[in-house]
């Protein structure tokens, strides 16, 4: 099952007919622009449709990755290169999530495609979800092994409890991804649970840093590999070094 096509033909993006500074966006376009960049992993913040230095850093950020010129400035063509970037996700399309191996490699081609794509951020990906999944590589709801009734009477964020490949939590978490996948998460939260809808939540949040506040390439990078500290992007330190000798162990075979 896929999630919702991610809106590539832009409703009030595609009505800038020539450069023109950020600043002079209207409040619909900025918000199409926030959600378009936070969709590729760029840090723009809350989709709130207000300009700010994360929506303007972030989109300083696109074009230094993928269309180089003045970074105050959205154009038809750097709007077409944003919408290019969007086609190339692999989560709009119907990714084979039915076993524990085709799991894997779609995570694989997702963590690649969002950037975070070096064999130890990948194997740290995969140790997280074989943790969270309990070794299913399922979407799980948090304490899984629990009634409905348990988790009403003891989750004080209910119904917004953890679900998925690792657990998202509380409204305003739901809502986001509700704005960045175009479906209503916050009247539906088992939508979280939808195996894509799973992967992107999954990789997205390890790229942004959704989940804590910290993304992986703070501890996973080129130059450096803890795959203990990693553990922060998810859940403080909980169980820490296990997952750090799962990911040790997915590396070794990648």
């Amino acid at each position: 099952m896929a999630i919702a096509k991610v809106k590539i033909d832009f409703v009030h993006l595609s009505g800038i007919s020539g450069p023109v500074p950020l600043t002079e966006l209207k409040e619909n376009a900025l918000r199409e622009l926030q959600t378009a960049l936070k969709r590729l992993g760029y840090p723009v913040g809350d989709l709130d449709g207000l300009y700010g230095p994360k929506t303007r850093n972030a989109w300083a950020e696109f074009k230094t990755d993928v269309y180089p010129g003045n970074p105050e400035l959205i154009g038809p063509e750097s709007v077409a290169a944003l919408q290019e970037k969007l086609r190339e996700l692999p989560s709009t399309g119907k990714p084979m999530l039915s076993t524990k191996e085709s799991t894997i490699q779609a995570i694989k081609n997702e963590c690649k495609t969002m950037g975070i794509g070096l064999p130890t951020q990948i194997a740290y990906v995969l140790a997280t979800t074989q943790w969270e999944t309990a070794q299913t590589f399922q979407p799980v709801k948090e304490a899984y092994w629990l009634s409905e009734s348990w988790r009403k009477a003891n989750f004080r964020y209910y119904p917004y409890y953890g679900r998925g490949y690792v657990q998202l939590t509380w409204k305003n978490n739901y809502k986001t991804y509700s704005d960045l996948i175009g479906r209503d998460m916050v009247s539906d939260p088992d939508i979280a649970l939808e195996p894509a809808v799973s992967l992107f939540v999954l990789v997205h949040g390890f790229k942004t840093g959704a989940f804590t506040g910290r993304a992986i390439t703070q501890y996973i990078s080129e130059d450096r590999t803890d795959f203990v500290e990693a553990r922060r992007c998810i859940n403080g330190t909980d169980r820490a070094n296990e997952i750090a000798q799962i990911a040790k162990d997915f590396l070794a075979k990648l």
